[in-house]
């Protein structure tokens, strides 16, 4: 008689070390979500594992540069674009959710069962969240 052997499948987080401008000093970041393309190159979110602080790097410039500070890709509230439902957006699009107050980058689109259109956008704050974009009335 033959036992069938499951083995669970985990994710390993990938870390790296950067500058934690809440510790003021150099941590361990796990990188979270999924790389975004860019004009600029890949950029994705790097989460603090001690102060769970998270900042945008650009992936391409830690790869090429020792001083990963230059990696950290800075976006401010103000530059970013303010969702809305009934707007359209880019990959790779700064936005900016007002009820969440969070800043995400739109990651991918997709078209909804309904008909309508979807954006994944991967926020500041570590979550991942499915927005209604081009609603019409």
């Amino acid at each position: 008689m033959a036992v069938a052997v499951v083995r669970k499948r985990t994710r390993r987080a990938k870390y790296i070390t950067l500058y934690s401008p809440f510790l003021m000093k150099e941590t361990k970041h796990e990188l979270i979500g999924e790389p975004i393309e860019t004009e600029n190159g890949r950029h994705q979110w790097a989460r603090c594992t001690r102060s769970h602080h998270s900042q945008l790097v650009n992936l391409d410039a830690i790869e090429a540069e020792t001083d990963k500070s230059k990696a950290v890709v800075h976006i401010s509230r103000d530059e970013a674009k303010k969702y809305s439902p009934k707007d359209e957006y880019q990959i790779g699009d700064v936005i900016f959710h007002q009820v969440w107050d969070d800043v995400g980058i739109v990651r991918s689109k997709e078209v909804m069962s309904n008909g309508g259109n979807a954006i994944i956008v991967q926020f500041e704050k570590g979550a991942e969240k499915k927005l209604i974009e081009n609603l019409v009335n």
